[in-house]
């Protein structure tokens, strides 16, 4: 019900009797309100994870060598775009299917609520349908740019535009329903809080898959020696990460899924406060560890620490004492720096350090719910993780190879050596540096 400010005013005493039968009639504040602050909620880490996309433009387009710039930037606009059209068509309904507890069931199209609806018409029990869809689209979106990094500078763009459609349409949806749309490992008891299994071990085991498919950089391995391959700009890659930073508060603050009690904002900012110190540990153990490993601090390292920090402690945010968050993240650092070259002994070539970040970090963050959620059974954690692993990568693979049989999804050797920019999209990022 919409209150008229003038009749609130100039009512006469005997306009009261009337004015109260109908706010007694009318939802009250106290279901009102949640409802308002919720969708408050939802819209503002919405748009918090949303700039998560050109957090990962960033740091992408930083990491590839010049001539691939171009082509990464494509391919992060293009593929949240995807996201965004395939989460509407089917996405959406097929991973939140109302009280459906079974694998999952393919929905249909997201409708929105009534423009203009009114109070007694809402689900004034949680938030409007509109920042619940929003807020969950921009998750997807996330997902699908975890592989786009870990197979920079050889695959093609459109077969990479197509497994983006069928993890954004349906892969992930499918899997989320799981957990998140009240599935079968939702009532096993499995706990993640904000995705590091349900979002980024799954874009993890894509890009792996992926990567495992296409195979490594030319020059990256050879004779027995791994060959660096510097990026282009680590300004841009820096700014890229402290995007991410930011846009992490929304990923982990809003899904707290409720903004409507004292308690709810206070475990948000509770949720802040232990995300950003995971962070910042997983950056300085990523400092410390290469100062003393390679006896100077590798930027990259230290970027990805932070990243892998953050991954950690996404499971469970809320639970964990700051000093918990710190000793999380930290070890979410050491992963990174040990898994980076674990990865280059397999000749798995990960352009970003995706995969380390990721998917190795996302399973230690699912283990560590355990330490500070007593609902939590090592178990059902470890049950999940294999779940989302064997269904994502195992599907993964199929559609990779669907691909490579059907359209191939690497380029040529000579167009790799100049470039996808050129050669793919017949633009560049930085044209006045080229050698014409």
């Amino acid at each position: 019900m919409k209150f008229n400010k003038s009749l609130l005013l100039g009512a006469g005493l005997t306009a009261l009797p009337t004015l109260a039968l109908a706010q007694d009639a009318a939802p009250g504040f106290d279901e009102i309100g949640p409802y308002i602050m919720t969708t408050l909620l939802f819209c503002m880490a919405g748009f918090l994870v949303f700039f998560m996309a050109a957090g990962f433009a960033m740091l992408e387009g930083g990491l590839v060598r010049s001539k691939n710039v171009t082509m990464q930037m494509t391919k992060n606009i293009a593929l949240f775009s995807i996201a965004a059209i395939m989460y509407w068509i089917v996405g959406f309904n097929t991973m939140y299917p109302g009280d459906f507890n079974g694998w999952f069931a393919i929905g249909g199209q997201t409708v929105l609520d009534p423009v203009g609806v009114a109070a007694a018409d809402a689900a004034l029990d949680y938030a409007s349908v509109g920042s619940d869809f929003f807020f969950q689209l921009v998750f997807v979106a996330a997902t699908a740019s975890i592989v786009s990094g870990t197979l920079a500078e050889r695959i093609k763009l459109w077969p990479f535009l197509i497994f983006v459609v069928v993890l954004t349409g349906f892969m992930y949806p499918i899997s989320g329903s799981w957990q998140w749309g009240g599935g079968w490992l939702s009532e096993a008891g499995f706990s993640d809080f904000a995705g590091s299994t349900v979002v980024h071990s799954v874009g993890g085991w894509a890009a792996l898959a992926g990567a495992i498919v296409l195979g490594p950089r030319l020059g990256k391995y050879k004779d027995g020696k791994v060959n660096p391959m510097p990026g282009s700009n680590l300004a841009l890659a820096t700014l890229g990460t402290f995007i991410l930073w930011l846009g992490w508060f929304g990923f982990n603050g809003g899904s707290q899924l409720a903004m409507g009690t004292v308690g709810d904002v206070s475990d948000v900012s509770r949720i802040f406060a232990n995300t950003n110190m995971a962070a910042a540990a997983g950056a300085v153990v990523a400092l410390i560890l290469t100062q003393v490993l390679y006896k100077k601090p590798d930027l990259t390292m230290i970027l990805n620490g932070a990243l892998a920090g953050l991954v950690s402690i996404t499971a469970e945010p809320l639970a964990p004492t700051l000093f918990g968050a710190l000793w999380i993240g930290a070890i979410g650092g050491v992963i990174v720096v040990f898994a980076v070259p674990f990865l280059d002994k397999l000749k798995i070539d990960d352009v970003v350090g995706a995969i380390p970040v990721h998917l190795f970090a996302g399973i230690w963050g699912t283990i560590a719910v355990v330490f500070y959620n007593g609902d939590a059974s090592l178990g059902t954690q470890i049950q999940g993780i294999i779940a989302y692993g064997v269904f994502t990568f195992v599907a993964s693979l199929v559609v990779w190879f669907i691909l490579k049989a059907i359209m191939g999804i690497r380029v040529s050797e000579e167009d790799e050596i100049n470039g996808l920019d050129m050669s793919e999209l017949g633009m560049e990022a930085y044209p006045e540096f080229s050698k014409g």
